[in-house]
């Protein structure tokens, strides 16, 4: 008895990598649809657009998601129509791709999620697209046996017989091919034949279920071109050998009592359970002449040069980078103890060190480049953004984007899609005037969007872009007032005035709508940023435009920081956030009217946090002019000064969460262990910006106090 408990598991994994397949397939169909609007497609977005559909039905096909399989089908005749230049590129058919693409991703998602489509979803897609194609109505076949219409033909003249020949390779369904799939798109071709070479089949106790022993010889009869035969082994021809050969003219005259008369033994139904007796043709029946011949070639070579792929699950790849961290975290250590040890001038150790060192950075480089992820994944799904949301509003907007192919670690680009979406939906609503407005504005009627990114030293910068009106700053500032966020007469220099947008809470939109004016977005954007250890930055000039700018590490892993002293212990703060460091003069650290103390730097103030006071670190200095102060920045522009003991060096560390062990402590992100084997915890610069307006404990009578408290205030 076959133990069949893995196969529910088998056929699930299969499941997943399907849809996970089909999201990559949508975002590369979405890209090349949201050119119809402005060009016509060439050859090869029109070929690249036809695998894609091609491809989807192929799976839906084999996993029997028939809605999803029919209206493919029908969509992909349209495209096939327009690669053969049967039908030219207009602007209704332009639509009809667009809103095409759109029902197909609707299915994917449907079938995904396991619940039932509407039957009439893309209905009226698939009747425009059958006026098109000359056709009457929808295929409508549900029993198993697809597109019966464009079956038969055996009786029409100008026919021509072709021997097929298929021989997979063993591993033809770890690669999720269905061959059950390529018999039914040969039987919409012509009269079909099928033989099935059982003859590599092994003894029952030698066969591995997840291995393909069975060939096939069909004989078909068609009016298609070998060309369209080819096609539909296009996606499989690297995995299996496939021979295709013209056997002649189709003949209606054989005679009735000639052995050609009678048809090979044919493939039964493929929604019965169990094989028909005559489905299958004997063991012991000699093979078609096909087979015979040896014109069923085995697999051909991989090519030599060519590339290949492997889809494997993200825990593996955590797992091995959290292995490589251990690695990089050991040789740190052993550094160290080569110093402790006084064996630094030993030049055999020193060379085996830095030869360690060298690998273990290049192996960490290697291992962190497999999670990285080109941000096309996100680009891809906003013009269909910006066509709807412009299309709602009344306004022409085009959107331009560049640098998608830049890579970023794949956690990043999960928590990226959010704010991107809220700042391209922010420009189109806030930013790009009415049509009307920008003629008015001497400008042209569309609005332009541009979405980039790019690797600028360890970060990716990402910009959105738009020529609309820019930020109304004396709105904005008033709206601050009436809300509470700034005091009545408040004096803020323009930066700190466009940094108001990112406030909790706050909206400048005249009226509440679907789209905006709750106050809930770009206050949860920043929040979002930050917690990628990125920044974002807003520039803009009224009339003009207004740009974003986000910068963010390309790997939450590892970290680039300074290690400073506090007393005995350690922290990390992101080098990324350091602006400069110095010793203040004695005279030049004040206290504030509220006990907040400041120091003064080339002629401002800036607030200051003391880490030996916010975490209670004993023995440490108390004094900033008897230790350092460390000016970084935070995501809004806001300078602080950190003070330490003193700086240890700087050092890429890996990163570990707190998260499973610890209550969040407020300043600190997480921990990371140092070459001396210390655990020393990484800084949250955002949070301790917010420390830096709470009172500092008194100070003795002596202390230099400020004359000018409101000044500095």
């Amino acid at each position: 008895m076959t133990d069949t408990s893995g196969l529910g598991s088998e056929f699930e994994r299969f499941r997943v990598t399907f849809f996970e397949e089909c999201n990559e397939i949508l975002s590369d169909l979405e890209t090349h649809l949201a050119r119809v609007q402005t060009e016509i497609l060439d050859g090869e977005s029109l070929n690249a657009v036809f695998r894609a559909a091609h491809s989807i039905k192929a799976g839906a096909g084999a996993f029997g998601y028939t809605q999803l399989v029919h209206f493919t089908h029908d969509f992909e005749a349209l495209l096939d129509r327009m690669r053969s230049g049967e039908l030219s590129q207009t602007d209704r058919i332009a639509q009809i791709l667009i809103r095409g693409g759109d029902v197909l991703a609707e299915l994917v998602a449907a079938a995904e999620a396991g619940g039932a489509s509407p039957a009439d979803l893309g209905s009226d897609i698939l009747d425009e697209i059958h006026v098109l194609l000359g056709k009457d109505s929808a295929v409508t076949d549900t029993d198993g046996g697809l597109f019966e219409d464009a079956g038969d033909a055996g009786d029409a003249g100008g026919q021509i017989v072709y021997s097929i020949a298929l021989k997979p390779n063993p591993d033809l369904f770890r690669n999720a091919t269905e061959p059950l799939l390529l018999i039914r798109e040969l039987r919409q071709l012509g009269e079909l034949e099928v033989v099935c070479d059982w003859s590599a089949l092994p003894p029952l106790e030698r066969m591995d279920p997840e291995n393909a022993y069975l060939a096939w010889d069909f004989r078909l009869t068609t009016d298609k071109p070998k060309s369209a035969i080819e096609e539909v082994f296009e996606f499989v021809d690297d995995t299996c050998g496939i021979v295709i050969e013209e056997a002649g003219p189709s003949s209606t005259a054989v005679d009735a009592g000639s052995p050609d008369a009678a048809p090979a033994p044919t493939m039964a139904d493929e929604a019965a359970p169990d094989p028909a007796p005559g489905a299958i043709a004997s063991p012991h029946s000699p093979p078609s002449s096909a087979a015979q011949s040896g014109t069923a070639s085995p697999p051909p070579a991989a090519k030599g040069g060519g590339q290949g792929s492997i889809r494997v699950d993200l825990a593996r790849v955590d797992r091995l980078v959290n292995v490589v961290g251990e690695l990089v975290i050991t040789q740190a250590m052993l550094a160290q103890q080569i110093v402790d040890l006084g064996l630094g001038n030993g030049r055999q150790q020193i060379r085996g060190n830095d030869e360690l060192a060298s690998l273990t950075r290049e192996l960490q480089e290697c291992v962190m480049a497999i999670r990285m992820q080109p941000v096309k994944s996100i680009f891809a799904r906003m013009p269909r953004l910006v066509r709807d949301l412009s299309s709602k509003l009344g306004k022409k907007v085009r959107l331009s984007t560049s640098g998608e192919l830049t890579e970023v670690d794949k956690t990043v680009i999960e928590e990226l899609a959010d704010p991107l979406t809220h700042m391209i939906r922010n420009s189109i609503d806030h930013g790009i005037e009415m049509p009307a407005d920008r003629l008015a504005a001497g400008k042209v009627e569309e609005g332009t969007i541009q979405l980039s990114a790019a690797h600028v030293g360890g970060n990716i910068l990402i910009q959105i872009a738009d020529d609309g009106a820019g930020i109304n700053r004396p709105r904005l500032l008033q709206k601050a007032v009436e809300k509470g966020i700034v005091p009545a007469g408040a004096q803020l220099s323009d930066e700190e005035i466009d940094d108001l947008i990112f406030s909790p809470g706050f909206s400048t939109a005249a009226a509440v709508t679907d789209i905006s004016g709750r106050g809930v977005g770009m206050d949860v954007v920043r929040r979002n940023i930050v917690n990628l250890g990125g920044r974002i930055q807003v520039q803009t000039q009224p009339g003009l435009g207004t740009r974003f700018t986000l910068a963010i590490p390309l790997t939450l892993a590892v970290l680039d920081g300074m290690i400073v002293a506090v007393g005995k212990e350690r922290y990390v703060l992101p080098l990324t956030s350091i602006v400069e460091s110095f010793r203040p003069d004695r005279n030049a650290v004040r206290r504030l009217a509220g006990g907040v103390e400041v120091v003064s730097i080339r002629g401002e103030f800036v607030r200051l946090v003391h880490l030996n006071r916010v975490f209670d670190v004993k023995g440490a200095v108390e004094e900033p002019w008897n230790g350092l102060v460390v000016l970084v920045e935070t995501a809004g522009g806001q300078t602080v000064g950190v003070t330490v003991d003193e700086l240890i060096g700087q050092q890429q560390v890996v990163i570990k969460s707190l998260a499973d062990n610890f209550d969040p402590v407020p300043g600190i992100s997480g921990a990371t262990i140092l070459g001396n084997g210390r655990v020393a915890l990484i800084l949250d610069i955002e949070r301790l910006a917010t420390m830096a307006h709470r009172p500092a404990p008194a100070r003795s009578p002596n202390e230099p106090v400020p004359q000018h408290l409101d000044a500095a205030e």
